[in-house]
């Protein structure tokens, strides 16, 4: 007797594609996007296997790429999202053309920069985002003042903003540069300008900050505005994934400027005048 063929979430599977994340293809689901068979599916409680026929906006799934991901170098001026409703420049909007359909593992905010990961597989995304799997984000931080390191002591006990609170960050006074200081800050869970607002708390507004790193993944030397693949063999051993079997291969782009996908070295720490991290 032949075993059944495995079976997944319809949610799961579409953001396996890299059309969407899973709760957003839910959305989609829910608006009536999505066939499965050839009948229109309003609700994500469907179990699927690779023998179904799902299209979405009428275009079918196509064989699934290998998971992969690219480091980018995000400049201050962009909106991480697909569409702005205020007509801003969109992160999307910069990357290069040949750049297969991405997402962008969590946010960084219009005037923040530095280090975005970007993914072709939904699941990559949700991983990487789920506060329970602790992923350490660090970043380079510019503050208005002359602060002491004891300053610093609520951020590293946790403190609430508006309501909101605040889990312990890693805080390192580095030096001071004029009337700004230079602050190295690591946290685990990224909230809504979390740092930008916890600075604010204790009097200390933040006037540039730089992701250097997201768990294994550092921006090392990689220019504003430049993308970088991690090979996959990376990808799979930082990510736990199993080798693909078969499947397409992920095609090389000469615009993108792929260099070697192993975690860069950090660089000296960011002077007043430019970027060095």
């Amino acid at each position: 007797m032949s075993n059944p063929a495995p079976t997944n979430r319809i949610a799961k599977v579409i953001a396996r594609h890299g059309i969407a994340s899973r709760r957003e293809a839910e959305k989609i689901i829910e608006a009536g996007r999505v066939t499965v068979n050839g009948k229109t599916i309003d609700s994500p409680a469907l179990n699927v296997t690779d023998h179904d026929k799902i299209t979405v906006d009428g275009k079918p799934l196509e064989e699934r790429d290998p998971p992969r991901l690219w480091l980018y170098n995000k400049p201050t001026g962009l909106v991480t999202t697909t569409r702005d409703e205020k007509g801003r420049p969109t992160v999307f909007d910069a990357l290069p053309e040949d750049m297969p359909r991405v997402m962008s593992v969590g946010r960084l905010d219009l005037n923040s920069e530095g280090l975005l990961l970007l993914t072709n597989d939904g699941e990559i995304k949700r991983q990487l985002e789920l506060p329970s799997t602790g992923w350490l984000r660090k970043y380079r931080v510019r503050v208005h003042g002359t602060p002491s390191d004891d300053d610093f002591a609520p951020l590293r006990d946790g403190l609430t903003v508006d309501g909101e609170t605040f889990r312990p960050m890693t805080v390192t006074l580095d030096r001071q540069q004029g009337r700004n200081a230079w602050v190295t800050v690591s946290l685990r869970e990224g909230k809504n300008r979390e740092i930008r607002r916890a600075m604010e708390a204790i009097n200390l507004p933040v006037n540039r900050l730089i992701r250097i790193s997201y768990g294994p993944f550092r921006l090392g030397d990689l220019k504003s505005g430049a993308v970088e693949e991690v090979r996959q063999r990376i990808v799979r051993d930082q990510l736990g994934l199993d080798a693909p079997e078969g499947g397409k291969k992920p095609q090389s782009s000469q615009k993108q400027r792929t260099r070697s996908g192993k975690p860069a070295r950090r660089r000296n720490q960011p002077s007043g005048k430019q970027q060095k991290n």
